[in-house]
């Protein structure tokens, strides 16, 4: 079974960027809107506490199980955000940093923005995610 997500690439936009900067999805695909994935322990407490490449590394293995459940895979992602709770762009690279190695060559378009806080208990890095799958 194909992919129903394309990335779209532009010569004419910096090459600065580690992603996509645009998705398409196939028509008729079922799209997968995934809640923010948190960096929770099965027992609900925090991983990696002060951590931001350890809190992304545990939201990519969430954000993984929730694609799973659905039936698909992070190839099937089209988009993702990431919110990092920091002012710190170095804070904010570093989760990112384990985010973009996890899609790997699925660079799919993604926004990072630093906020304030985030919702649990010395939280500090949540993704959100966006998937198409072909029925």
């Amino acid at each position: 079974m194909g992919t129903a997500v394309g990335l779209v690439r532009s010569a004419a936009l910096s090459d600065v960027a580690e992603y996509a900067y645009a998705a398409t999805v196939e028509s008729g695909a079922r799209l997968i809107f995934l809640a923010g994935a948190c960096p929770l322990e099965k027992d609900g407490t925090t991983a990696a506490v002060g951590d931001y490449a350890g809190q992304a590394a545990k939201c990519v293995e969430t954000l993984t199980e929730a694609l799973r459940a659905a039936g698909a895979t992070i190839e099937d992602v089209v988009s993702t955000r990431v919110l990092v709770a920091s002012s710190r762009q170095s804070d904010l690279g570093a989760a990112w940093a384990v985010v973009r190695d996890a899609f790997g060559h699925h660079d799919v378009p993604s926004t990072l923005m630093g906020v304030t806080v985030l919702g649990y208990d010395d939280q500090l890095v949540e993704i959100e995610a966006v998937a198409a799958l072909v029925d």
